[in-house]
């Protein structure tokens, strides 16, 4: 066991935590006021729950021997962290304890359900949101994390590189953002300002999950050493190009300076760059964050005009940015940063089919999953608040309580 390197997983296992109150803040302040609570409760009781399935049988699904030899989905050899112990695993994790190897893990477990959210924001009834996380976790999460994660997974084992999540956490909560918003149906306006009520909430939030995305990415070297540092670079370089790029489209189309539009800029970076973040050079990231900023916005106006009500453009920024930064791994991956690992520049280009499969499966997995979890949910306690519960507001019908006090 390495102590650096368990002092540096505990940090980034809390700086990947800090992002979920990032989360909250920066959808909390895009909605209405009179929802900003029930926004924020996603996220805050979302890692409470994912926290206890996490530990009854999520990790094992992911983690645990595979079931079939088919690289499908782990057995229960791990249920209620049984045999989780103190001691580096010889699959994962070799120089930290496997306990703290299972809690990093659950962090990045909890933030994918909760990037849904902004999907359903402001309509979504409270019980129906945890019977979907819930179902989510256990039956999308942990297979997508198996298949690409683990060693005995079909997507690892087919050579396809997602270094800290552009599939397993992007791809799948963008494309299960887009079902849901297309199940559950547009909100009810009746002459509301749909304006963002709280931009610095929203803006806060983005500078909270740029701060958590350090962990998350340089995190996921499970070391202290030179490929966390490289980690930790192109993640701030990606972030900080797609700002750029996303102000300057946004400028040249409405003529303004958008703030909000900056925010969602350095999300988009930060997203494009999560699958490559260990395998890219610096070059490879300023280019993956030019591009997704300007690719990302005019997703966000394609959603508009086909009138879907992604409430929070969740499969915009995180579905598209998951999708382009998974394919641009297979183009700019670098054996200068890892040796085993080259993309289509440096001649391979079976890398790059491998990431095109990678995002159709995950893609496919996610869409027919996740339409099958929301229909069972809308049979079982009804998806949608009453229309008077969602004119009053979800932070009074449902939670009894209002953000603010004038």
């Amino acid at each position: 066991m390495d102590t650096g390197d368990t002092a540096w997983l505990l940090m980034s296992t809390a700086l990947v935590m800090i992002m979920l109150p990032g989360l909250a803040l920066f959808y909390g302040g895009l909605v209405r006021r009179k929802n900003v609570l029930s926004t924020i409760m996603h996220s805050f009781f979302g890692l409470a729950l994912v926290s206890v399935v996490w530990v009854v049988v999520g990790f094992t699904l992911a983690f645990g021997p595979d079931v079939n030899g088919l690289g499908l989905l782990g057995g229960l050899d791990f249920a209620f962290f049984n045999g989780v112990g103190l001691e580096p695993s010889a699959n994962y994790a070799t120089t930290v304890p496997f306990v703290l190897f299972a809690a990093f893990q659950l962090m990045f477990a909890a933030i994918t359900p909760a990037l849904i959210t902004g999907a359903f924001a402001e309509r979504k009834r409270f019980s129906a949101f945890v019977l979907f996380t819930l179902l989510w976790s256990v039956l999308v999460y942990s297979p997508l994390a198996h298949w690409v994660w683990s060693t005995d997974g079909w997507l690892f084992k087919l050579g396809a590189l997602d270094f800290a999540g552009g599939t397993v956490v992007h791809i799948s909560s963008g494309v299960s953002a887009l079902v849901v918003a297309l199940l559950i149906g547009r909100r009810t306006v009746n002459g509301d300002r749909m304006e963002p009520h709280d931009v610095p909430m929203t803006v806060l939030g983005a500078r909270l999950l740029w701060f958590g995305w350090f962990g998350f990415n340089a995190g996921s070297a499970v070391a202290a050493n030179g490929l966390a540092a490289s980690a930790f670079i192109v993640t701030n370089t990606a972030a900080a190009a797609a700002t750029i790029t996303w102000v300057l489209a946004s400028y040249l189309h409405k003529g303004k300076v958008s703030v909000i539009g900056a925010a969602c800029g350095a999300v988009a970076g930060l997203v494009a760059i999560t699958p490559a973040s260990g395998f890219v050079t610096v070059g490879g990231a300023l280019f993956i964050g030019l591009a997704v900023g300007g690719l990302c916005y005019s997703a966000t106006l394609l959603r508009s005009r086909l009138k879907i009500d992604d409430a929070l453009d969740v499969f915009a920024v995180h579905g598209v940015g998951g999708m382009f930064g998974a394919v641009a791994t297979g183009v700019f991956a670098s054996s200068a940063i890892q040796s085993a690992y080259s993309g289509l520049l440096e001649g391979n280009v079976q890398q790059l089919v491998n990431q095109f499969i990678a995002v159709g499966a995950t893609i496919l997995y996610a869409a027919i999953s996740t339409f099958v979890i929301v229909k069972v949910v809308d049979v079982i306690l009804g998806i949608r608040v009453k229309a008077a519960d969602e004119e009053m507001g979800l932070d009074l019908s449902v939670h009894g309580e209002a953000a603010y006090q004038t």
